[in-house]
């Protein structure tokens, strides 16, 4: 069949939608050469869909994937075609293109997730140009070629970036920010009505084109547009819905000027606004706020997919299961009820409104909504429920009902900051207005957005007079708490807000260090355990595994348990890219799910145990007495201190005042840098921990450059103490000066790194705070922590941090519960009972007192140890490619010999790092480790172990002696008690 066959077949044939519409389609589908609708599941003609206004409801021709066809006789309303055909989207599998039809015009409408709806209509007349033939042939082959250009995510940026541009015009001839933030928030909502003829159309964007040469003829009509919205009726000869909501509450339109308003006319021309995306629109639109205000909000813009994973499990799985039991309830009462006719139809009838009303009352409550994306899909969420519901329950014979039960009346929401409250509101409004759109369900009236005085402006942690703040009751809590370190909390807050947060809950509550997301986790437990809450669905850095973060997960698996967790998620924060984990606790029969598989128990940690078995929770270990005092945090400056090696040795040539060398205030210094890459000859100047002001002057060089350089920052620091003693370090750890004072080495590691290494350090080099310091010289205890023992481990009891994901090491929790082997421990080890033998150096009391075996099995651990270390730094210093040097100086004052490339290979010496040789991992690195590992093994006495002994097996066998050796509660405490010092000194 031609295309003038076709024309001359169908145009202004009078026939109705039942006697003409199979025929038109098969002649369709002859005319674009597609197979014909057939019985075959996917392709076929009357598919059943939703149940509409108490009846069945059928699509014309559907083919999954692909397309709902409706058709009516020529001149009806399509419209009304296509809302019928939303109403069954559902059902049909949600095809990607919804068209409609009634032989003079075709409509493809398409309704691809998470892209916004293009139309294409093609008349009769018009059907045989190869443009239209190809677009309708896409609709049975290739649906895709149809899908719009761009997302809706990437429209909702491009426009958000627009008004980040006009907002900043603005504010620059208008003092007050809010207002313009609010009369933008105005603008934006006046857009999105207008685009779906919620507004007559033309009536915003018209108003700007006629008013942009005059800016104050433009704020009076946009004052009087926004007036008539707040209550209803004329503007001009256009009638105005009624919209109210709040959002036209307050009218105070901002200085405009002639620039302002084009840019305002050009966005809201440029944009389909019905594409926003709400689960980011108020995100973005935020980007338009200075940028410390966006530090503030901490905004963050996440996949809907990611946040599904905590509204999925606390809103439509549970709501789903109860619907389950009741469609169950409604079944059995049916056939085995004794009443009959109308009395048997009222009593399912007030089964089923009885779940209805569960619905109507349910409350998701988002205590820091931010700009309201967790909120909006908390509201999709009970939309796609009920309408799932509804479905059901009109095959169950069950009526339809006139006006939904769920809307934004469900939602709650606290927000601290007054804008970001308003987007909150705005994105609740206009995401519900797209889904009842989409899904053919009929918007609210009278008013259109219905108050949301539901969504307050707040502090959700403190009153105004510094108690506690009280949050609504609800069934469920959701939502992304500001991500804040535990260390950065004073100097963000400010010390009044950090230490009226401290007096409101107590340290057992949330420690000090915690990070502030904390305080949002230990308030839902709370509400859990009062009756206020039945679960919460939280995110939070994936430090909550560890640290003083964990008390709260600790509190929350005693007091309830988690249901469902991601323990490690991709997120982006504040435009930075950060590592999450997605909590769900609370009241739940479901089983527990970790990482989207099922679990025996969620442990605090994340970490996924046996129901009734404690065996591998390692959230029960114990700080160990004997680990005590060991390993320390480096140097923390808090300011410029370092040099570079150039200066440092043209200092120790000076002379001072005081007829001493600058060697004693100069050194060294080893940073994370230093030990992953290679040493970057950097040094420090270092007053240590005593040196009077007065004596430090004498020391001319170094004291003008500290004067110069960091008196001026920490003069303005907020702590006393490092404004009053400026040139000394800020942390200087006198602790760990005196454990070192009367080494000739020390062990040292990189706090947060890829992998854990330890290497041998001078005691001259002053360690910094990325590294920990563990004051022993002996080979054994080396071997032990290079051990695959000890490495598990600290894999288990650290933190993680960053885009990478690296494992952050710490005294406390790493060192202080790791299990040494028996008479290998810290307490054995100490500096001054150290003796060699076969050349490695072992603890003094087994040359003396200890038994052979013990004596023999470490010298093997630390002979292993020794091979390990002269082959790795064979690798990394090749003699032929290496010179050490070390100026008189230097050797004077004991400062080790330097690494230096000779001529020609200095680009080979760069790639010889630590972190490369442990990414390469080669055979002889790989041997040398299971020798450590076989050594090490047999000190602990596990003859039967081999490397395929698995991770779980080692763990299981570390904890259980880590709980033997803690007995004492007083000396040993919980594993993560002291992280609240160790983070809160860190000051990083």
């Amino acid at each position: 069949m031609t295309p003038e066959q076709f024309i001359q077949t169908w145009h202004k044939k009078n026939l109705n939608e039942e006697q003409g519409a199979q025929a038109h389609f098969e002649d369709l589908c002859t005319l674009l050469g597609v197979p014909k609708p057939r019985d075959l599941g996917h392709y076929c003609y009357e598919r059943k869909g939703a149940l509409a206004e108490g009846r069945t409801g059928y699509a014309d021709v559907w083919k999954d994937r692909h397309f709902g066809w409706e058709n009516k006789a020529p001149g009806e309303n399509l419209n009304k075609a296509l809302d019928q055909l939303k109403r069954y989207a559902s059902a049909l599998h949600n095809p990607p293109l919804l068209v409609v039809c009634d032989r003079e015009r075709i409509e493809i409408h398409t309704n691809f997730q998470n892209y916004p709806t293009e139309v294409h209509r093609i008349g009769l007349l018009d059907i045989g140009t190869p443009e239209n033939l190809q677009k309708l042939k896409w609709v049975f082959t290739d649906p895709d070629k149809l899908k719009p250009l761009k997302s809706s995510a990437a429209i909702t940026e491009s426009a958000a970036a627009k008004f980040g541009a006009i907002a900043k015009a603005m504010r620059a001839g208008e003092t007050d920010r809010n207002k313009v933030a609010h009369f933008l928030v105005q603008c934006v909502f006046c857009m999105f009505a207008e685009d779906e003829n919620l507004l007559p159309s033309g009536a915003f964007t018209s108003l700007l084109s006629k008013v942009t040469q005059d800016p104050d003829r433009a704020a009076s009509r946009l004052a009087a547009l926004f007036k008539t919205m707040q209550s209803g009726g004329d503007y001009g000869d256009i009638p105005v819905e009624w919209f109210n909501g709040g959002l036209f509450k307050h009218i105070d339109i901002p200085t405009l000027t002639q620039n302002n308003l084009q840019q305002l006319h050009s966005t809201a021309a440029e944009y389909d606004w019905r594409a926003i995306d709400p689960t980011i629109f108020g995100t973005l639109f935020e980007n338009g706020l200075e940028s410390d205000e966006r530090s503030q909000l901490g905004a963050n813009y996440t996949d809907t997919e990611t946040i599904q994973k905590i509204i999925t499990p606390l809103i439509n799985e549970p709501l789903l299961a109860e619907w389950a039991q009741v469609k169950a309830q409604i079944i059995e009462h049916k056939k085995t009820t004794k009443s009959k006719g109308k009395k048997a139809s009222q009593e399912v009838k007030a089964i089923y409104e009885a779940f209805q009303l569960r619905l109507s009352q349910f409350r998701v409550l988002d205590p820091a909504c931010g700009s309201g994306n967790f909120l909006y899909l908390a509201l999709k969420a009970l939309r796609d429920v009920e309408r799932f519901v509804s479905i059901e329950a009109q095959e169950l014979g069950l009526a339809a009902e006139l006006v939904m039960q769920t809307g934004p009346h469900n939602i709650l929401g606290i927000e601290i900051n007054a804008f970001a409250a308003e987007l909150a509101r705005v994105t609740v409004w206009i995401g519900d207005i797209q889904w009842c759109q989409r899904n053919g369900e009929p918007l609210s009236s009278r008013p259109i957005l219905k108050p949301l005085d539901s969504i307050e402006h707040r502090d959700a942690l403190l009153t105004p007079e510094g108690q506690e703040a009280e949050w609504p009751q609800a069934d469920v809590i959701v939502g992304n708490p500001p991500f804040l370190g535990g260390s950065k909390k004073r100097g963000e807050l400010g010390s009044d807000y950090f230490d009226a947060l401290a007096k409101a809950y107590s340290k057992d509550r949330v420690p000090p260090g915690a990070d502030l997301v904390c305080y949002w986790f230990d308030k839902a437990r709370i509400a859990i355990t009062n009756g206020r809450l039945k679960c919460a669905g939280l995110v939070a850095t994936n430090s909550i595994r560890g640290g003083a973060n964990r008390t709260v997960l600790d509190a929350i698996t005693r007091d309830t348990h988690i249901f469902t967790a991601w323990s490690d998620e991709p997120w982006v924060n504040a435009g930075a890219a950060v590592r999450v984990s997605l909590i769900c606790f609370g009241e739940s029969t479901q089983a527990p799910l970790l990482n989207g598989s099922l679990v025996g128990r969620i442990h605090p940690d994340l970490t996924a145990g046996e129901n009734g078995n404690a065996d591998n929770d390692l959230t029960l270990a114990k700080v160990l007495s004997s680990s005590q005092g060991t390993c320390f945090m480096g140097s923390s400056k808090k300011g410029p201190f370092d040099i570079d090696g150039d200066m440092a040795r043209e200092w120790l040539l000076e002379p001072n005042p005081n007829c001493k060398s600058n060697a004693l205030v100069v050194r060294p210094l080893c940073n994370g840098l230093d030990i992953t890459r290679r040493w970057g000859d950097r040094w420090v100047v270092d007053f240590g921990t005593s040196i009077p002001l007065s004596e430090a002057a004498m020391f001319e060089a170094p004291f003008t450059f500290v004067n110069a350089h960091v008196r001026p920052l920490r003069e303005k620091n907020n702590r006393d103490s490092y404004r009053k003693f400026w040139w000394r370090h800020a942390e200087a750890r006198p602790g760990m000066r005196k454990a070192l004072s009367t080494a000739f080495r020390y062990i040292v590691t990189v706090a947060v790194a890829k992998h854990r290494t330890f290497i041998w350090m001078n005691a001259t080099v002053l360690p910094d705070q990325a590294t920990l310091a563990i004051a022993r010289e002996d080979d054994s205890t080396f071997g032990i922590l290079h051990s695959r023992f000890h490495e598990l481990w600290s894999l288990r009891m650290c933190t993680f941090l960053g885009v990478g994901n690296d494992p952050r090491y710490t005294p406390t929790t790493c060192f202080e519960t790791f299990p040494f082997p028996d008479k290998l421990t810290p307490a054995d080890t100490s500096h001054q009972q150290t003796e060699s033998v076969d050349g490695v150096l072992i603890p003094a009391q087994l040359t003396d007192t200890a038994s052979n075996k013990a004596r023999s099995i470490a010298v093997n651990i630390a002979k292993s140890a020794a091979h390990l270390v002269k082959t790795r730094d064979n690798w990394l210093n090749p003699p032929d490619w290496v010179e050490w040097m070390q100026s008189p100086e230097e050797a004077a004052a004991g400062f080790p010999k330097r690494a230096v490339a000779k001529p020609g290979h200095e680009a080979e010496l760069k790639k010889k790092t630590l972190t490369n040789l442990y990414n390469a991992r080669p055979a002889w690195l790989s041997m040398a480790h299971e020798a450590i590992d076989k050594a090490v093994a047999t000190a602990y006495g596990w003859t039967d172990y081999t490397p395929a002994m698995s991770d779980d097996e080692i763990l299981k066998r570390l904890l259980a002696l880590n709980l033997i050796r803690a007995t004492t509660s007083a000396a040993e405490t919980s594993a993560y008690d002291k992280e609240t010092d160790d983070d809160t000194n860190q000051g990083d």
